[in-house]
């Protein structure tokens, strides 16, 4: 009897999460922006907050959400210059990559099973048709209209939640017993000073990243430097792949475009010193232990954010992870699986193995 329980305990937890991921990924346009916004909302609160004093509640919320809202046009300002000069310089990237090229061919052509016929398949893949443009053009715009409808829908989500904080705080409160209350109120305290203080040193992190690239891709040769190390600083946000992306990015505008080896060396090395300062210097002393959720942990939640809402839940993973750590640690029944996901969960234990 006891077996049969646990055997239907279990295949109750498993399906159930299934459903609650499925739910997730089908709601994403949905809830995306909703959980992006609460989390910008705690970031800007305490600036909210100061507001408050010098003037009406309504007015510092909508001043708060249009702060953001400017520096998130910036964001996307930098980001769509640097692609309209790759744009312009691309006929220049072909040119110069054009005989690198070649000499790839040839080595697979010697060093590898592929034939010329391959490679001429290979090269007519990626040349489209023009239905296949028309198609491509057709998905872009879609996507992009989203995108538009779920940006601004993000802001006005943040006013309101700013605005009608209390409303919301209470609610949650009143929904657990009288008994429960003070333990429901400490864990929104330590849920949101978790997300504020993470987020916050992350963006100091970010401005000190922005000054290393600068000087390093400013002495290796990468045009438009400045812009392309304030992307890659901002691409930190996303753990582990955005220092890639950063890299590719530089490779891109550095590399191709010159096409000097010399070029691609002083890139190599300024990432590479670039990560070994952040890694042993500057995380720990800026961002520290703000958010206590183990290595291992973090990159499962990245990469299940990836799957379920893309770069949006690979930048919401850690704060997310965060969140449910500090819940699970402050509730005696979860405590187990809070010290499972938290980063010094068992390093008191007595147990070494």
């Amino acid at each position: 009897m006891a077996s049969r329980r646990k055997l239907l305990f279990t295949t109750v937890i498993i399906v159930g999460t299934y459903f609650l991921f499925l739910g997730l990924f089908e709601a994403r346009s949905f809830l995306a922006p909703l959980v992006t916004a609460i989390t910008l909302s705690l970031l800007i609160l305490p600036i909210t907050q100061k507001l408050e004093k010098r003037m009406n509640r309504s007015v510092a919320c909508l001043l708060s959400s249009l702060l953001l809202f400017l520096i998130s046009i910036g964001v996307l300002a930098l980001v769509s210059f640097q692609i309209r000069n790759f744009a312009d310089d691309w006929p220049k990237i072909k040119e110069t990559m054009k005989p690198k090229i070649e000499q790839v061919k040839q080595f697979a052509l010697k060093h590898s099973p592929l034939s010329q016929e391959d490679i001429d398949k290979a090269e007519k893949s990626s040349n489209p048709s023009g239905s296949s443009i028309a198609q491509r053009m057709a998905s872009f715009m879609s996507k992009l209209s989203s995108f538009v409808a779920n940006y601004l829908l993000t802001f006005v989500y943040i006013f309101f939640l700013l605005n009608y904080r209390h409303v919301f705080r209470n609610f949650l409160i009143r929904i657990f017993p009288d008994e429960r209350r003070d333990k429901a109120k400490d864990i929104m305290v330590k849920s949101s000073k978790v997300v504020s203080e993470y987020l916050v040193g992350k963006l100091i992190l970010m401005g000190l990243l922005a000054i290393l690239y600068s000087i390093g891709l400013g002495l290796s040769g990468v045009s438009n430097f400045i812009i392309v190390s304030l992307i890659a600083a901002l691409l930190t946000l996303i753990p582990y792949i955005g220092n890639i992306i950063g890299f590719t990015m530089a490779v891109a505008f550095g590399f191709l475009t010159s096409g000097e080896t010399s070029v691609l060396i002083g890139i190599a090395l300024t990432f590479t010193i670039t990560q070994f300062v952040e890694s042993y210097v500057l995380q720990p002393y800026v961002v520290g232990d703000r958010v206590d959720v183990h290595p291992f942990f973090v990159i499962l939640a990245v990469i299940l954010g990836n799957m379920l809402w893309g770069i949006i839940g690979m930048v919401l993973a850690i704060p997310i992870m965060g969140i449910i750590t500090v819940i699970c640690l402050q509730i005696s029944e979860l405590e187990i699986i809070g010290k499972l996901l938290s980063k010094n969960g068992f390093k008191n234990s007595t147990e070494d193995n």
